[in-house]
């Protein structure tokens, strides 16, 4: 076992995080600036308004991205548990 075994199992857990998270947030966040424009332009200063608009994008984002998100988890799983003999040597 190298150290570039565990550095590229690394690396592809970090790639995979990314995309798992930005899949998430994306959506959300474009959705709190739309909010965030449209409170600026009426002059509506009330905090909890964007918080139920990016609740409910994050969760749409969930329910469609979910079966792609577990399946992206369960292939880096399958590598991951596959490659244990080639990390103990």
């Amino acid at each position: 076992m190298g150290p570039e075994v565990v550095v590229d199992l690394l690396r592809e857990a970090i790639y995979l995080i990314i995309v798992l998270v930005s899949i998430l947030i994306v959506p959300s966040l474009i959705v709190g600036l739309v909010v965030s424009v449209f409170q600026a332009a009426t002059q509506i200063n009330e905090q909890t308004l964007s918080f139920l608009p990016r609740l409910l994008t994050t969760f749409v984002a969930m329910m469609f991205a979910g079966p792609f998100l577990l399946m992206k988890l369960t292939q880096f799983t399958e590598r991951l548990v596959a490659s244990i003999p080639l990390l103990i040597g």
